[in-house]
């Protein structure tokens, strides 16, 4: 059942996910090879989150 007053539903999980998920597409069409493990950890911040929770 929709919710009254409007359909629009907002999962923030879902569009940070396909955010990065565009920025991936974006960087794999910038290069002529496949991207390399770290080329995906930097674009997906994987390094970024790591040095977060260890802090």
């Amino acid at each position: 059942m929709a919710p009254v007053g409007g359909t629009a539903v907002q999962d923030h999980v879902a569009l940070a996910e396909i955010e990065l998920c565009g920025e991936l597409i974006i960087a794999a069409s910038a290069t002529e090879d496949r991207l390399s493990l770290e080329s995906i950890d930097e674009v997906l911040r994987v390094g970024e989150e790591r040095n977060a929770t260890d802090g």
